[in-house]
């Protein structure tokens, strides 16, 4: 019997054996899995104490989590462009999901596309997930993607990722994206509240219509003491906030609407919600990367995970997002691979893009050749723990419908298309309570950051 079991574990050994021996010295595999909605905070790695984000927590300690990482556009399409083209949305003249969009500009970028960078250098290219690409459609081919994992963007995506991962079979390298809906149930709920007029009726997933419901066994007084999400620090309005938000009404009318009706309880159902959508989804990325951790492939394949946007959340009385503010903005970015330098480490201090910063990143990690003309930044050296040799951006710079955007290390300056500023000190003044534009005390800081959002719209050639 010990003898039968002995030549088992040997055959085992030599099938296993080469495949590992493939996986450690070939090209590298990148996976990339991407939420929908989710803000920098919805993770208990990031020290939010009303979620459980095991899955998530699971890789944000052993690969490298960025605090500082913010998208080009605090919406769906416009951001996905990015981080796929590694270039702001206006370079389309895309500032919303429904701009009316640079054709001959859009052409000619598509084809260089991280998805057609990495089909280029001998990758099999997959998709799964929610799209929503500009003249992208449902369908991921446009941007270079060439097989398909799932068209479902919950559940089954899990699975067939799981699929995919367990039986890779082939030796050439796999670049894949991984595109969850959630937690961007949540928009839902503010809709069913609040319709838009002149618009068809929101079709209201079963998902948040569950997560909005108070448990069984837990009265409301309970459910309200002890389970149910506060209100944000930061829940006020921001003082002598710009009027300019207000013009969200024309696009994102439940948005005002929630902002003047609602009461408390209103809003920390909307927080329990938010929160149980994104635990759901950290279930699904479970599945993931737990079939990542059993497959032949484990050793050789670079994770990111990060988020189109963010979610407000009830700061400044908003939910959804588009807006400026860091709710909406910041958004989860964690890094791994084997071998890496930093693992487990938390990058607080240095501002990342991942809508710019993610395709050199990637292609540098993978030996590929960079598009010259590209704005991003290559972060690789965090990565590698060799700060020395990072080429820090001082300016991050952030587009939306209404609106640009400037931020250094401390402050952060908006323009709005109807002439309003806003400045925040971040470092002062976290939670964004106190617009400060205008202040002699400031006047240097606000003429500065102005001056090179200035330049970057013109360099943009926005047309409005």
């Amino acid at each position: 019997m010990k003898k039968t079991v002995k030549i088992g574990i040997q055959i085992l050994i030599a099938l296993y054996l080469p495949v590992m021996v493939w996986a450690q010295n070939s090209p590298p595999n990148v996976l990339i899995i991407m939420t929908d909605q989710q803000n920098a905070d919805m993770m208990s790695c990031a020290g939010n104490k009303w979620l459980k984000t095991p899955n998530i927590d699971k890789l944000a300690a052993k690969g490298m989590r960025f605090e500082k990482a913010y998208v080009t556009n605090p919406v769906c399409s416009p951001s996905r462009f990015s981080i796929l083209t590694g270039r702001y949305p206006t370079a389309i003249n895309m500032r919303h999901n429904a701009s009316k969009l640079d054709q001959d500009n859009l052409l000619e970028i598509i084809p260089e596309s991280v998805g057609f960078a990495f089909k280029e250098a001998g990758y099999e290219t997959f998709y799964g997930g929610k799209v929503h690409l500009p003249s992208g459609g449902k369908d991921a081919k446009t941007y270079g993607f060439d097989k398909l994992i799932s068209l479902d963007e919950r559940d089954d995506l899990a699975e067939k990722s799981k699929e995919f991962l367990l039986n890779r079979d082939t030796i050439s390298p796999f670049f894949a994206f991984v595109n969850f809906i959630n937690p961007h149930d949540i928009c839902y709920e503010a809709i069913r509240h609040f319709p838009p007029e002149n618009r068809a009726p929101a079709e209201i997933p079963i998902p948040l219509l569950e997560a909005v419901e108070i448990p069984d066994s837990l009265t409301e007084k309970e459910f309200f003491a002890s389970y149910c999400p506060p209100l944000p620090d930061n829940f006020e309005p921001t003082h002598n906030e710009p009027a300019a938000i207000m013009q969200l009404k024309e696009l994102h009318s439940f948005t005002i609407d929630a902002r003047k009706y609602w009461k408390e309880k209103d809003w920390r159902l909307h927080r329990w919600a938010y929160h149980r959508l994104t635990e759901r989804v950290d279930e699904q990325i479970g599945k993931v990367l737990d079939a990542l951790e059993n497959s032949a492939i484990r050793d050789n394949t670079i994770v990111v995970f990060t988020s189109d946007h963010g979610e407000m959340s009830a700061s400044h009385r908003l939910e959804h997002k588009t807006v400026f503010y860091e709710e909406s903005s910041n958004i989860p970015l964690i890094v791994w691979y084997e071998g890496m330098d930093n693992k487990g480490e938390t990058d607080d201090q240095h501002l990342i893009s991942n809508g710019l910063d993610l395709y050199p990143t990637l292609c540098e990690l993978a030996g590929i050749k960079v598009p010259e003309d590209l704005p991003g930044i290559s972060f690789v050296p965090l990565l590698q723990n060799d700060n020395k040799a990072y080429q820090a951006r001082q300016y991050l710079f952030m587009e939306n419908e209404i609106g640009f955007m400037a931020r250094d290390a401390r402050f952060k300056y908006a323009l709005y298309d109807n002439g309003d500023e806003m400045l925040i000190d971040l470092q002062n003044d976290p939670g964004e309570m106190f617009n400060v534009a205008g202040q002699v005390k400031h006047r240097e800081a606000q003429k500065t950051l102005k001056d090179h959002l200035l330049k970057h719209i013109a360099k943009s050639n926005v047309k409005k």
